[in-house]
């Protein structure tokens, strides 16, 4: 006989916010109130950056409001409550140094180090399962994108590369070493190749096992499957594939510049086009298990849903180590919460480091929910919903 569908509700904000106090639900419908408003957003975002640029004192109001949202602190030993609140409800964490511009040699093996320090403690506790990091953080954008076009190399740009192989490899190891998986993000397509090439590289080397590097695959770009499936096919010879799946976070950028150099767009013609990618890629991955580990990367409900279905009728347990689904920190707390309390993997990217270095990303974050459809209007229908429903309680209890 068919066991009966587990069905998940995306609308229970009590689930979805029950780690949130009351405080933190009414600044985060503030925050989204704002975001949601492009004028208003414009304004608030300029206002941001000019009072950064002329230094002025801004750092405790935004670490109060906008930081305290998205980020988990400044430093790893900041995060601890966070880790320790989502883990509470079966959220975990994947700790992400977000501090970006370091556009240096001591930058770079920064970036690194402190990489190896989420590992590290990723060790130590089991609500930290992945690490984390962007190649741009080892590596110069402009190398890499020499490296893609291949672009004859000087040899102080070979040391460089050398050295970019290194920090990666590095890293890798000490995942390897201690049974913590890293997940290496995507970056825009004009710089992909050799990011790839070291993705498989590290795998090669360190998933003999068992997927410990995952790389990650951007649905909207027109070969975001077929690079998924070749993946698969090369490593089915001797290697687990770590495959994280996304839709992606550059389109616009994208198709910008090929329209401003002349080149066709790399990106699908519309999100319909992208959905059906990507939930193709989560089938495909679900078909795949016998030598590959998948985390799907979405704040889609109904691709979140879709990958529930797919495992429910393939068999999959919800605790399958094999997959996982995970959401950005203050985003999307429906879907990362409901699946949780049904016995799913989830995890939560929860960005660090110091305030004034992790601007660009939260700056980023507050555009990406001004343009997103429905992003940020959504988070406030159901944060609004989640404050009527706290206020009706609190009067059933005085009653």
């Amino acid at each position: 006989m068919r066991k009966p569908v587990r069905i998940i509700d995306f609308e229970d904000t009590e689930i979805a916010f029950r780690y949130k106090s009351g405080n933190a639900v009414r600044k985060a419908n503030f925050i989204y109130s704002v975001v949601s408003n492009p004028w208003i957003s414009a304004i608030a975002t300029g206002a941001v950056k000019l009072a950064l640029r002329l230094r002025l004192p801004v750092e405790p109001i935004i670490k109060s409001t906008v930081f305290e949202l998205f980020c988990g602190g400044e430093s790893i030993e900041e995060t601890d409550a966070a880790i320790s609140n989502l883990g509470k409800y079966k959220v975990h964490t994947i700790l992400d140094y977000s501090v970006e511009g370091e556009a240096s040699e001591a930058g770079f093996d920064q970036v690194m180090r402190e990489t190896i320090l989420t590992i590290e403690k990723g060790a130590t506790t089991s609500y930290i399962p992945f690490s984390v990091f962007k190649v741009t953080g080892l590596a110069s954008s402009d190398l890499l994108e020499k490296i893609h076009s291949r672009t004859l190399l000087t040899d102080d740009e070979l040391a460089a590369y050398e050295r970019v192989r290194l920090r990666v490899d590095t890293i890798c190891r000490k995942a390897h070493d201690l049974n913590v998986p890293v997940l290496i993000d995507a970056e825009e397509t004009w710089i992909q190749d050799p990011i790839d090439q070291l993705a498989y590289d590290m795998m090669r080397r360190y998933n003999t096992e068992k997927a410990i590097v995952f790389n990650t695959y951007q649905m909207y770009r027109k070969q975001g499957l077929e690079n998924l499936k070749t993946a698969r096919e090369i490593a089915v010879k001797g290697y687990w594939l770590g495959a994280k799946v996304v839709r992606g976070a550059y389109m616009e950028k994208e198709r910008a510049r090929a329209e401003v150099m002349g080149y066709e767009s790399p990106i699908r013609r519309d999100k319909a086009a992208t959905d059906q990618a990507f939930n193709d890629s989560l089938e495909f991955c679900v078909k795949n298990l016998q030598n590959l580990s998948v985390m799907c990367g979405s704040h889609n409900e109904q691709s979140n849903f879709y990958l529930t279905e797919l495992m429910q009728s393939s068999g999959i347990a919800p605790s399958d180590n094999r997959i996982w689904f995970a959401q950005l920190y203050g985003m999307s707390d429906n879907i990362s919460f409901g699946l949780a309390s049904m016995g799913y993997n989830v995890a939560k990217y929860v960005p660090y480091g110091p305030v004034r270095s992790v601007m660009p990303y939260l700056l980023r974050r507050a555009a990406e929910n001004t343009s997103v459809a429905g992003q940020s209007s959504r988070e406030l229908v159901l944060i609004s919903k989640e404050l009527r429903r706290r206020k009706s309680s609190r009067k059933l209890r005085e009653a």
